[in-house]
């Protein structure tokens, strides 16, 4: 067995596990680390941020847009505390992100004698917003911890790992045995009873509607013929745009689907917590039932179904389709019934003025196999429902956790790991400037992102409702800004700023073709959006 430091082990283990990029920063208390990626060489590249969260989130839109695990390393205690954010969201969305961390030195740990980046218990801290978190204590644990890791980021419903290893530890030597990757747990068999009651149901359903999030994120095909089957639209809110394309008459926007359901007698929700119903929604219609199909047994307790097929997504609808096609008798068309229904909505989104003409203008110019990168703002709200999306992984969002300072970080990531295809974010004036440093890493790395900033001189959503509900009392959401322009060209990004969307149009044609990091400042008259809620939020009173 070969000699090597722990670091080593850990960067040998990340290049069996078929990990080709890294994100993060440097610093002493992961100097082995660090030397180990160099000694690597052009086997892995390391991209280096300007802050914590964005290494984080740089690594989250790459796991996202990819399907790959992303990792990223940080030093400990406010290292870890700053890509906190970052770690929260994978864990919300579902998404496979790696952390790695050191610790103080192993004889100091737990002992608080305030050596330098000292947590109480920073493992415990960890295990808090990952899916798993474990320490290496030796050279000869490295490896097997990280196959632990992938294992159980990858296994039943996907999440984030963290690895912490003590300062002193990742530069200590032994013979080092590299471990092969283990395959994650295996899903669940199929129960035919759970099979049988949902056909069941089904066959009594006339107005099924299919809901699906980002655990059906590669099982668009049964997702689709399951729809073609039953005649029902396929809804989704966020991370499960996309499964079935929105340029099909089976696939809606939320907004689009706000029209359907109060006539749906049936919800099949496929890889989703269903957050659009039982969150957004809320107003059930007369005598719904739920069937659902979800690899993590946990959610039949959380929101319970009349019928529950624990399993993958995939394997799951594709026995569900089985089953019902055998059961039941094909369903006269809908699909002219559902392009009307989908015109009908867009033309409803029309009031969300002005977000939505910038919206039309985005979905016009990015190219089919183009990212979206949104964030939370007045813009992002809208292409929520008013962006079509026409494949999965292509609209990269936030989850649940809707973190400002998200997008523009994440979409790097995203471009990182598809460097061929146009990568868009977009961000509000007061969430761009939570991570307006990584423009630096954007041009020191080549990463060619269009970073769009619509500038409302406010934190707009916080700022209507402080004047809708609040009587007016408006505290804190007015902002005053930078002249973004000059700022982006001082990091050496390419800049324009526009006013209308005409202009926008223009601006973002040219930014594309340059190739090159850029940000298109777009001028918005502070107060002036229409709110998005009714396409969100909607009320069915």
């Amino acid at each position: 067995m070969p000699l090597m430091s722990a670091g080593q082990a850990i960067v040998e283990s990340l290049l069996a596990h078929g990990v080709d990029t890294v994100f993060g920063i440097p610093g002493a208390h992961t100097y082995d680390l660090f030397d180990a990626l160099h000694a690597a060489g052009e086997r892995i590249r390391f991209i280096t941020v300007r802050h914590e969260q964005a290494a984080g989130y740089l690594a989250y839109g790459y796991a996202k847009s990819s399907g790959k695990t992303g990792v990223f390393s940080v030093v400990p205690g406010p290292g870890v505390l700053n890509a906190g954010a970052a770690m929260c969201t994978a864990l919300g969305a579902c998404t496979p992100m790696l952390c790695l961390t050191a610790e103080i030195p192993a004889p100091f740990i737990g002992r608080g004698r305030g050596i330098l980046h000292e947590l109480p218990d920073q493992l415990v801290t960890l295990r808090s917003i990952n899916k798993w978190a474990g320490r290496i204590d030796h050279p000869t644990q490295a490896s097997a911890v990280v196959a632990e890791a992938f294992a159980s980021m990858r296994g039943g419903r996907p999440g984030p790992a963290a690895i912490e290893t003590p300062w002193d530890v990742l530069g200590q030597r032994a013979e080092v045995a590299i471990e092969a990757p283990r395959a994650p747990a295996a899903p669940p068999p199929i129960d035919p009873d759970s099979i049988a009651r949902a056909v069941e149901i089904v066959r009594a359903a006339k107005r099924p509607m299919i809901t699906v999030g980002a655990g059906a994120l590669h099982a668009g095909d049964e997702v689709l013929e399951l729809a073609r089957l039953l005649q029902a639209p396929v809804s989704a809110h966020r991370s499960g745009r996309g499964v079935v394309s929105e340029a099909l008459p089976y696939g809606f926007s939320c907004g689009e689907a706000i029209g359907q359901w109060m006539n749906t007698d049936l919800v099949i929700g496929i890889g989703s917590r269903l957050e659009l119903q039982h969150l957004r929604w809320k107003t059930m219609p007369p005598g719904l039932r739920l069937v659902r199909i979800d690899i993590d047994p946990t959610e039949m307790t959380r929101l319970p179904p009349a019928a529950g097929i624990v399993a993958d997504a995939k394997a799951g609808t594709a026995a569900f389709l089985s089953a019902l096609a055998r059961a039941i008798s094909p369903r006269a068309s809908r699909e002219e019934e559902f392009r009307a229904a989908k015109r009908k909505a867009r033309a409803e989104f029309g009031q969300v003025q002005p977000q939505m003409a910038y919206v039309d203008v985005l979905r016009e110019v990015l190219p089919p196999d183009g990212f979206l990168v949104e964030e939370i703002s007045q813009v992002g709200f809208a292409a929520r429902f008013g962006f079509p999306v026409y494949a999965p992984r292509s609209y990269v969002t936030c989850g649940y956790q809707e973190t400002l300072g998200f997008g523009f970080n994440t979409a790097l990531g995203v471009k990182a790991a598809n460097p061929t295809r146009p990568v868009v974010s977009i961000s509000g004036d007061g969430g761009f400037l939570f991570g307006i440093q990584e423009l630096a890493t954007a041009v020191h790395h080549a990463i060619n992102v269009v970073a769009c900033v619509f500038n409302n001189q406010s934190f707009g959503n916080v700022r209507r409702d402080q004047q809708t509900i609040y009587a007016g009392h408006v505290i804190g959401a007015e902002l005053t800004n930078p002249d973004f322009v000059k700022l982006a060209e001082s990091f050496g990004a390419r800049a324009w700023r526009v006013e209308n969307p005409g202009e926008f149009r223009t601006a973002l044609e040219q930014a594309l073709a340059a190739d090159a990091p850029a940000v298109i400042e777009v001028r918005v008259e502070r107060g002036s959006e229409a709110s998005p809620w009714p396409f969100l939020h909607p009320s069915f009173s």
